[in-house]
């Protein structure tokens, strides 16, 4: 049941995304020949007035084809747009996943009761850290290693990044900012109502859910997945992750699948597996919106990049150039997406097996 749900709510990211575009395109006028929903053979199609709306085999994809003529003669052609409407159109995917996702937070933080927030309000017993050269109660925590930190869940992702060893701190004490330098902040066995576990001996303040409180939570929430993406590329720039530990469709439905099948009930499965597309989605957004050839906003990139070639040689760019460039990046991207989906299964196959 969780991997129909996961393929469904993947697909939903992709409906997302091209409705992005079709609906700008739309606004901006300009002609779309094709709407489509997956890839493949057509299962169901159905031509309007000028554009063919089709749903096809593989859920995996999508696409909003628009007349794209380089020599501008239809003046409803994408290329013959404004360099401002082409823009907006282009980045308009990105948006509605972007708007997409707040909107999975929303209806998410709705029904929470409070969350944790980033003030120090007690410590389990046997803390060590604790006193005017530590930590104190009613601390409130403003950095990890000069991550910035909003709420305990930022606290609980910067610690685990730093694998146990000492961070840099920076607290704020009233009013003055305490800078807690190579602090020994490291888990350690606490018995918590009978039980031993491995934690930080922290108690952080609960903030209860309020209209404001929610608002603010669900803008930061959002917000933050963009950080978790910046985060994960710079693991991958950095050797921290390799290409190895990206995931595809495949890898993402599968993910989606664990999520439901480690929760409790049934409805706190479809708020995992909501909670993770949320975050999909805003992953999805950033990375199309980068300045990739192909994507995007490498497409948005080279709209910028010709405007200055063209302003300083004072002669229009041949359209061939972009194409080339994104031909050549598209079969790359096409050769990383194999490579992914192969690595996907491959991985799905040995965890089963």
């Amino acid at each position: 049941m969780y991997y129909i749900i996961a393929i469904i709510a993947f697909g939903l990211l992709i409906a997302t995304h091209e409705l992005g575009h079709f609906i700008a395109a739309k606004l901006m006028n300009v002609r779309v020949i094709e709407f489509a929903i997956g890839m493949g053979p057509k299962l169901l199609k159905k031509q309007g007035k000028e554009t063919l709306y089709s749903l096809r085999l593989l859920p995996f994809g999508g696409f909003c084809a628009m007349n794209e003529d380089e020599e501008a003669i239809d003046s409803r052609s994408f290329s013959a747009q404004k360099r401002i409407r082409r823009v907006f159109i282009l980045a308009a995917g990105g948006i509605a996943n972007f708007i997409f996702a707040f909107i999975i937070v929303v209806i998410l933080v709705t029904q929470m009761i409070g969350f944790g927030g980033s003030t120090v309000v007690g410590f389990m017993d046997g803390f060590p850290n604790e006193g005017e050269n530590g930590l104190m109660a009613g601390d409130t925590i403003v950095s990890i290693n000069k991550e910035r930190i909003y709420y305990s869940e930022d606290f609980s992702l910067f610690m685990g990044l730093a694998e146990g060893h000492n961070v840099d701190l920076i607290v704020k004490r009233g009013n003055d900012l305490v800078r807690l330098d190579d602090f020994p902040l490291v888990r350690r066995e606490y018995t918590v109502n009978g039980n031993t576990r491995m934690l930080y001996g922290l108690y952080f303040e609960t903030i209860e859910n309020s209209f404001i409180e929610g608002f603010q939570y669900s803008c930061y929430k959002t917000l933050n997945f963009v950080r978790i993406v910046r985060l994960s590329l710079a693991q991958l720039f950095t050797g921290n992750a390799d290409v190895t530990d990206m995931a595809g469709p495949v890898g993402m439905v599968d993910m989606m699948n664990t999520v439901g099948q480690s929760a409790p009930s049934v409805s706190y499965a479809i708020a995992d597996i909501a909670g993770f597309v949320a975050l999909i989605g805003v992953n999805i957004a950033v990375l199309n919106l980068l300045p990739i050839p192909a994507m995007d906003g490498g497409r948005i990139f080279f709209i910028f990049v010709t405007w200055a070639i063209e302003k300083i040689t004072k002669r229009r760019l041949n359209p061939k150039y972009e194409r080339y460039i994104n031909s050549t990046a598209l079969l790359l991207l096409i050769g990383l997406m194999v490579f992914i989906l192969i690595n996907d299964i491959t991985r799905i196959v040995s965890m089963r097996s």
